[in-house]
């Protein structure tokens, strides 16, 4: 694993404790993509803990302000999420055939190489968990993998659930002039992006490229845990998607699509699965 006095910095090597060592890798197709970086105090444990996001936030905004990041680094886990493409501090394009889970998974895969570490575990949440999913097909580094804020869409139509909310539909909406006239549900989405200050005519892109080909559950080897809010309309049947990934299973947490994310119960799920 790179050392702190190795790792490539963007930010001062003297930043608080509660602060990341942020980076950036330029992968194969040209794309620079960010990641950050948390140690715990004291020892680590051997097996780095990657995080991926979901769709309009970043690492930062899902993970660290959240508490999840903390929550992993006081049990001894280094911690490193990553920026999509797109997202956060990564490059952004409004090209959508730059975009897609099945790309994303091959950016988070780069930055995993860049740990030197013989395994690793995984979590996403939402698009994150599409990505993760991906990245863990026929990759026998993934030790454990945390799936979250997805359900039987992944299994039934091949990636997020686009039945609840045309890709589209989102597309157009983030790019709309006047928001004011879109639908509820997507003046939202429309409104929490621009919260979280992203980039509309990247998130459009990739609402064009989201991806449904499906998983090959199949070649999933890591112990694998499925969370799902239990009002969470992109999450429906969860335990359809638990039972495709061999040996899942299955743990439900109160709230919606946001609200699930944020419960003391989901933060619990994710550390308690992941420690040894």
């Amino acid at each position: 694993m790179i050392s702190a006095a190795e790792w490539p910095t963007l930010e001062p090597v003297n930043a608080p404790a509660n602060e990341p060592r942020t980076a950036t890798v330029v992968v194969d197709d040209g794309t620079e993509i960010a990641y950050h970086r948390w140690d715990p105090d004291g020892a680590a444990h051997p097996v780095p803990v990657v995080l991926q996001h979901g769709f309009t936030v970043d690492t930062r905004v899902e993970w660290a302000s959240r508490g999840i990041v903390p929550a992993l680094t006081a049990t001894g886990r280094t911690v490193v999420g990553i920026d999509a493409r797109g997202h956060g501090l990564s490059q952004k394009s409004p090209d959508p055939g730059r975009y897609g889970e099945t790309r994303m998974a091959r950016d988070l895969l780069t930055v995993v190489d860049l740990l030197d570490a013989p395994a690793f575990d995984l979590v996403g949440y939402s698009m994150g968990a599409i990505i993760s999913l991906l990245a863990a097909t026929g990759e026998p580094r993934v030790r454990r993998l945390v799936i979250g804020g997805v359900g039987a869409g992944v299994v039934e139509v091949g990636g997020v659930d686009t039945r609840v909310l045309r890709n589209d539909a989102l597309a157009e909406a983030l790019l709309a002039d006047d928001p004011s006239t879109l639908p509820p549900e997507l003046a939202g989405m429309r409104a929490s992006a621009t919260q979280s200050g992203a980039d509309l005519r990247s998130m459009a892109a990739q609402a064009l490229a989201l991806h449904t080909a499906g998983v090959d559950f199949a070649r999933i080897t890591a112990d694998a845990i499925v969370i799902a809010g239990d009002e969470d309309p992109l999450a429906v049947r969860p335990e359809v998607l638990a039972d495709a990934i061999p040996g899942a299973r299955l743990v439900l947490v109160p709230g919606d699509h946001g609200a699930a994310i944020n419960s003391a119960e989901f933060s619990t799920a994710v550390v308690d699965f992941l420690r040894d």
